[in-house]
């Protein structure tokens, strides 16, 4: 049985969401943190491209679009327009004990953190997992935060903190931002030829790809793609710098941004030979 649109493209989201939540995992965001990130990106959509005849969506007409409440609405819409970020304000469990470790004057001695017996009254590791840790078992905690090394256990067994904040795996601030670009401009190409009118031309997006490879051909395909792919787009590099209106020619031209990108395909999950 066929989906219907809305179906399909939550489906279609979930897939997409799947590289992004391995993402934000690994970098110690929680789902409520994205959650946030995601109501502005859609109170900013909403406002910037839904408006009657060229103008900002008013307030109620964001609400009906997005379900999110009005005064919601209204507290998004400042943050946008002042440019500020948002600060999170939701923690993991092991954030919430992590910072309860580090402020809470109980679990403090001269304001550093105390070195905590693992089981026991207050002040202790499990004490502590009880306060701020939520339903998280005390193990389960340990454990991990062992793992991404933000505490120490002591040869006598007390139980060190070594960090402030929660990150299981440290990532490139720079990198990240450069990724997000790829992928609004990946996302833009997808919505753009699924919305817009048949009038307008389709945007060019195609994939070669197969299920059926011996894993032994990765190097030589990594090499293809990097020699094929580049030259690739040094023609394009090339064929923009040639159309390039510059200010001294044409101060008033329109100008849009123009590009291509290549990206490279690999997963262990057949989807269908192609």
């Amino acid at each position: 049985m066929a989906l219907d649109s809305k179906q399909a493209l939550l489906t279609a989201c979930r897939r997409l969401l799947r590289p992004l939540a391995r993402l934000l995992i690994k970098s110690g965001v929680s789902w409520k943190e994205f959650a946030d990130v995601s109501k502005v990106a859609f109170v900013e959509v909403a406002t910037e491209e839904f408006g009657i005849r060229g103008r900002p969506t008013n307030q109620a007409r964001v609400a009906i679009l997005t379900g999110i409440n009005r005064r919601e609405v209204a507290r998004l819409r400042e943050i946008i327009e002042s440019g500020e970020q948002e600060e999170p304000r939701y923690l993991s469990a092991a954030q919430r004990l992590l910072s309860g470790w580090h402020q809470d004057p109980e679990y403090l001695d001269a304001g550093r953190p105390l070195v905590l017996p693992h089981s026991g009254a207050a002040p202790s590791f499990a004490s502590l997992c009880e306060r701020y840790g939520g339903d998280m078992p005390v193990t389960a905690l340990l454990k991990e935060l062992k793992a991404v090394n933000a505490v120490a256990e002591q040869a006598d067994g007390r139980l060190q903190v070594l960090t402030r904040v929660y990150i299981p795996q440290e990532i490139d601030g720079d990198r990240a931002l450069r990724s997000g670009s790829v992928l609004e401009d990946m996302g833009n190409v997808i919505t753009h030829n699924l919305i817009s009118p048949l009038s307008e031309p389709r945007r060019f997006e195609r994939r070669a790809e197969n299920d059926a490879i011996d894993p032994k051909h990765l190097p030589a395909f990594q090499s293809f793609l990097a020699d094929e792919g580049q030259a690739f787009l040094e023609r394009v590099d090339d064929w923009l710098t040639q159309h390039e209106q510059t200010d001294s020619e044409s101060p008033d031209a329109k100008r849009i941004r123009l590009g291509a990108g290549l990206y490279h395909i690999q997963n262990h999950k057949p989807r269908g030979r192609k």
